[in-house]
């Protein structure tokens, strides 16, 4: 090989392994969160299937799973790649309006871009649709509170800060999010073992395009299942001003946040719509990863614990 040729290989190649985001380890096999059948539930549903079809719509010309009948609510455990293992955990939650899961646009993608910035990251594959005769956040609560328990016990066997497990949701999941931010005092649920012990409570939180934060029809006041308080955990928020969700869900838990104390960043971005999880666009609303990256780097939560 001609000495310039070979030069320009050995660049191309060591620009690649220096722009290439390390490699994440495998996840781990899926956990059921219940022992048996989830609370209060029949099993009575179809079985759990990909409901889109060919006119379901795409996101960044991409397909999306739409996640739905998810009747055995499970954890999936991404960690960070060792040599950049910062000890912090996010426990992620798809959103779906409480129908289905977007499990790989707000899940599976969304675990890879958090392990690529040293953070470990946990899949919540929560009961969808809403059963009937509960409220839509119900069962789905009482998945991420038992999520929090279990990831807090296998803090020692998966290597992570206890102290630094936060929650970032999507739509449906950023309303799931809030609540599970502000409902942590009591599980809601029989405690099943040891795992319900342990806090259920996010040492921080992060609501992207969330749904059902305010109540349009009383001068979009926050939800009143949403109890802000001095000790709610920070809060990063991101929402898009065209969003059909309407950005004042967003703008009415930030004020309660603010008005209670509780440390929170928020961003709002002129156009970009609804569900982009964070696949790339020309919309600047799609940069919220960094955004977010920053937001943890500034806590602390990038930097690896004792």
């Amino acid at each position: 090989m001609q000495p310039a040729r070979l030069f320009a290989v050995m660049a191309s190649l060591a620009i690649t392994a220096v722009t290439m985001p390390a490699l994440s380890a495998a996840p781990l096999k899926p956990s059921k969160l219940w022992p048996g059948k989830a609370p209060g539930d029949k099993g009575d549903l179809p079985a759990e299937q990909d409901t889109s079809g060919p006119k379901s719509g795409k996101v960044a010309d991409k397909p999306v799973i739409r996640l739905g009948n998810v009747s055995e609510p499970t954890i999936t455990f991404y960690p960070a790649p060792k040599n950049k293992n910062t000890g912090t955990t996010v426990l992620i939650c798809p959103g779906g309006g409480y129908s289905i899961l977007a499990y790989d646009l707000e899940g599976t993608e969304v675990c890879d871009w958090l392990n690529s910035i040293g953070v470990n990251a946990v899949l919540v594959k929560y009961r969808v649709p809403k059963r009937p005769g509960t409220e839509k956040h119900a069962p789905p609560l009482q998945d991420v509170q038992r999520a929090f328990g279990i990831v807090r016990s296998k803090a020692s066997e998966w290597g992570i800060d206890a102290n630094r497990v936060g929650i970032l949701g999507f739509s449906a999941g950023g309303h799931l999010t809030a609540m599970a931010s502000n409902s942590y005092e009591q599980r809601t649920y029989e405690k099943v073992d040891a795992a319900d012990e342990l806090s259920c409570k996010p040492d921080f939180s992060i609501l992207i395009y969330p749904a059902y934060l305010a109540v349009k029809e009383e001068g979009d006041k926050l939800a009143p299942e949403v109890k802000v308080t001095a000790q709610t955990p920070p809060a990063f928020i991101a929402m898009a001003e065209d969003d059909p969700i309407r950005v004042e869900s967003a703008i009415a838990y930030y004020l309660a946040l603010k008005n209670a104390k509780v440390p929170v960043e928020m961003h709002l971005y002129p156009t970009g719509g609804h569900g982009y999880g964070l696949r790339p666009s020309k919309h600047l609303v799609t940069t919220w990863p960094k955004r977010v990256e920053e937001w943890m780097d500034t806590r602390g939560l990038l930097k690896a614990g004792k």
